[in-house]
C-alpha cells in the first residue's frame, strides 16, 4: 500500500486547458457555485431520502441505512460473479448502453482540495450535501493534497453505509487491457446502480475533444458513460468547464500507479 500513501497534491499551473492557457492560482481560488445546468439530477433514488443532514428520524435513518446495505450487498454480489458474467451481460447491446447519474457539480476552492471536492460530487448523487471542509477533514486532506483512493472509499462507504466501495488499484505505470476492462466493469456496475466513482489520477490524458489534462496528482469523479462503458463522462473539479468525456482507456492509463473507488 506504500506505493498509494504518496501525497496526491494537485499542481495548479500543471493544468493545461484547451488554447494553451494555464490556470493559475487566482483563478483556482474563484470556487465555482454548484451548478445542475452541467449535470442534471434525476429523481432521486430509493434510498436518498431528503437532502437534510439531521432532519430525519431515527425510523428514516435506520430504514436508509438497511436499504444502503442492501445496495453494498448486491453490488458485491455483482461483482463476485466475475468479469466473464459482465462481458455475457454486455454481450450484444454494449455499443448502445449508456448511463449519466444526475450530481451537484462543485469546483475546488484550492489548490489541493481536489479529493474533498471529487468526493463530494460523487456523495452529491445520493443526497449527501457535507462542505468540502468538513469532507476534507474526514480525508485528512491538507496542503500536501489527499493521500490515496484508500481514504476516499472510506469516506464514500462512512457516509453511504452497506460496505458500497471498494478501491482498485493498477500499480503499473501503464494499465493492461485486462486493467482497462476492470475499469469499464467497475464504472458500469457502480453507475447502474446509482454510485459515481472518484479516481485518483496522475500525469495527463487527453478528452475525447482534444484538450489535454495534466496534473502531478488529482481526483476526478466519473459520473456517466455510454458506448457499454468505453467512453466516461467525467467531473473535474479543477476544469473550466466542469466536464468532458474520455475514452476508459485513456482514464485507466492517467489512474496508473494509483487506483480509483467504485
Amino acid at each position: 500500500m506504500n506505493w498509494m500513501l504518496r501525497k496526491s497534491m494537485l499542481s495548479v499551473t500543471g493544468l493545461v486547458l484547451a488554447g494553451g492557457a494555464v490556470a493559475g492560482p487566482a483563478v483556482a481560488a474563484q470556487a465555482a457555485p454548484p451548478s445542475t445546468e452541467r449535470f442534471p439530477v434525476t429523481a432521486p433514488r430509493a434510498d436518498q431520502g431528503d437532502h437534510g443532514q439531521g432532519d430525519q428520524g431515527n425510523g428514516s435513518r435506520d430504514d436508509h441505512n438497511q436499504d444502503n446495505q442492501g445496495k453494498g450487498d448486491q453490488r458485491r454480489e455483482n461483482r463476485d460473479k466475475g468479469d466473464q458474467n459482465k462481458s455475457d451481460r454486455d454481450k450484444g447491446d454494449r455499443g448502445r448502453r449508456e448511463r449519466s447519474v444526475g450530481i451537484e457539480y462543485q469546483a475546488q476552492p484550492n489548490y489541493y482540495y481536489c479529493g474533498p471536492a471529487a468526493t463530494r460530487i460523487a456523495l452529491s448523487a445520493a443526497g449527501k450535501y457535507l462542505s468540502q471542509d468538513d469532507l476534507a477533514a474526514k480525508l485528512g486532506t491538507d496542503e500536501g493534497g489527499t493521500d490515496s483512493a484508500v481514504d476516499v472509499t472510506r469516506v464514500l462507504n462512512e457516509l453511504t453505509g452497506g460496505g458500497r466501495y471498494r478501491t482498485t488499484e493498477i500499480r503499473e505505470s501503464a494499465a493492461s487491457p485486462e486493467q482497462i476492462e476492470r475499469l469499464r466493469a467497475d464504472v458500469v456496475d457502480a453507475l447502474d446502480a446509482g454510485d459515481p466513482v472518484v479516481a485518483n489520477v496522475n500525469g495527463s490524458a487527453v478528452d475525447t475533444d482534444g484538450r489535454l489534462h495534466a496534473f502531478p496528482g488529482h481526483y476526478v469523479t466519473v459520473v456517466g458513460y455510454r458506448d457499454g462503458g468505453d467512453v466516461v463522462r467525467i467531473a473535474d473539479p479543477a476544469d473550466a468547464m466542469g466536464e468532458y468525456w474520455m475514452t476508459t482507456g485513456a482514464l485507466a492509463n492517467w489512474i496508473a500507479e494509483r487506483g480509483y473507488s467504485s
